[in-house]
């Protein structure tokens, strides 16, 4: 099960907060929180808040156990910018963009990995359920029996275009 936890209008920029999020992707919360405490970077924190928000909400809300929790997802979105500006030279001004932006952290219980195991196990079950363009994209010889429609289409639209008999003259 996925659980996430949402911290919006962040006065931090987006680029920051990524250079800090594709760190923790796919960690055990443990070692994410680790890595967190350790950051010298600012953008750090509001990760870490955001990340010990999700690890409470699949605590309390979905009785999971956070020592079994893993950071499936950190996704980093602009928030609006507050514009200000700045006296310049010769009076003019210059715009400050003051970006802000908004921080989802996404933490899955281990459940969610056996599922995604036993889907991508049965892909290519599914792929080998769906024919013959199926089979040959996975390398598997075409059936003879695909061949043999395919030989009598050829000759149904030769006999409805009218050169059936230059067709058999071709194939002898």
């Amino acid at each position: 099960m996925e659980v996430k936890a949402t911290a919006k209008f962040v006065r931090t920029a987006p680029n920051k907060l990524r250079q800090v999020a594709n760190q923790i992707r796919d960690l055990p919360v443990g070692q994410a929180q680790e890595l967190l405490l350790v950051s010298p970077k600012a953008s750090a924190e509001p990760i870490r808040k955001t990340l010990e928000s999700a690890i409470a909400n699949a605590e309390n809300n979905h009785d999971l156990d956070a020592d079994e929790l893993l950071v499936s997802g950190v996704f980093v979105n602009e928030g609006p910018v507050l514009r200000r500006f700045r006296p310049r030279a010769m009076g003019r001004a210059t715009r400050i963009r003051k970006r802000t932006s908004h921080l989802t952290v996404v933490v899955a219980g281990p459940d969610d990995e056996d599922d995604d195991a036993g889907q991508a196990a049965s892909v290519p079950a599914a792929a080998a359920v769906g024919g013959a363009s199926a089979g040959a994209a996975a390398g598997a010889e075409e059936p003879t029996g695909s061949a043999a429609s395919a030989e009598t289409d050829e000759t149904d639209d030769t006999e409805a275009t009218g050169d059936a008999p230059a067709q058999a003259e071709r194939e002898e």
